[in-house]
């Protein structure tokens, strides 16, 4: 029997599948993950974050993703805050115990349920108009799915490619992610190729389109109001563009030509050859390393890491 699904997820939804989760991990100090597992041995690495561009436009081509971020977001003022804040909100549910992951999706949930209205233009399939609602359940898998895809897609071109049943581990590991969004296992992909398949039919459907709203807020990301930190921004522009399918890409006007593709290609190399020397502590992210010291049952201070966190995260408000 095929049970009748709500369009967005509840807060009934949300607490049925935390209770799953609860359920299923065996270390609840470890959490979700834990440090035998394919994700934390992809995502620990630092250089995913150059991967944040590219997964923030390709939520941003979803065009309820898009209007949300324009009516309910402080990004048009503060883009690398909004950039911090994200990460505060996604570190404790990779990183975190499992009381921490699972205080994170509610506090998440909470703020999904404040978001929601309708649209100001007319945008692939969506008219002027028409509603959005940041727990629909569509909008919480892509938004999802692009966070790992991601993070895959910059390991294989920086760090070097990955066998496929370690990419299929890693894709199981976050069905487990997918429940702090309170979506069901039978919402997602089966396997791996099931995953980048869907990827692949979504970049090209009319699912993904870039109006007026999308093109503000990709300008923003990608721009400083500071002339110093412009060269970096316009770097960050040309990398970005080069990692994004090229659907995607088209779709948002990006330059991607002769020039920027050697720009490009140059990055990538300069990046494989350094990202390797560089020491643990800065090759890695810093909720690793409090992860592994929380785990070992260390309870003294970790004060590099802490610095080091609050460049990465700034402070909570």
């Amino acid at each position: 029997m095929i049970l009748e699904r709500q369009a967005t997820v509840t807060a009934v939804d949300l607490e049925a599948r935390l209770a799953w989760l609860a359920a299923e991990t065996p270390d609840p100090v470890a959490g979700l993950f834990g440090p035998e597992s394919a994700l934390w041995s992809v995502n620990r690495h630092a250089c995913m974050f150059l991967g944040g561009g590219r997964a923030a436009l390709l939520q941003i081509a979803h065009p309820p993703v898009a209007q949300a971020i324009s009516h309910h977001s402080r990004t048009r003022d503060d883009p690398y805050g909004r950039f911090q804040r994200t990460f505060r909100q996604v570190f404790p549910m990779v990183w975190g115990s499992l009381d921490q992951a699972l205080a994170a999706a509610r506090a998440v949930h909470r703020v999904h349920q404040q978001i929601h209205g309708r649209f100001d233009e007319d945008v692939g399939r969506h008219r002027r108009g028409d509603p959005y609602d940041a727990a629909d359940r569509g909008a919480l898998l892509w938004v999802h799915a692009t966070l790992w895809e991601s993070s895959i897609a910059m390991h294989e071109t920086l760090l070097g490619p990955l066998a496929p049943e370690i990419k299929e581990r890693y894709y199981q590991e976050t069905t487990r992610f997918a429940g702090l969004f309170g979506l069901d296992r039978d919402e997602l992909p089966a396997d791996w190729p099931a995953f980048l398949a869907y990827h692949r039919g979504m970049w090209e459907s009319d699912e993904l389109a870039v109006g007026a709203v999308g093109r503000e807020i990709a300008g923003y990301l990608f721009s400083s109001s500071d002339p110093v930190l412009e060269p970096a921004a316009g770097w960050l522009r040309t990398l970005t563009a080069g990692l994004l399918p090229d659907p995607v890409r088209e779709r948002f006007g990006l330059d991607f030509g002769a020039a920027e593709r050697r720009a490009y290609e140059r990055s990538v190399r300069l990046l494989r050859a350094w990202l390797p020397r560089l020491p643990a502590r800065l090759r890695y992210v810093p909720p690793y390393f409090e992860a592994c010291r929380r785990i070992a049952g260390r309870q003294a201070p970790d004060w590099l890491g802490r610095a080091v966190t609050r460049v990465y995260l700034g402070s909570p408000s």
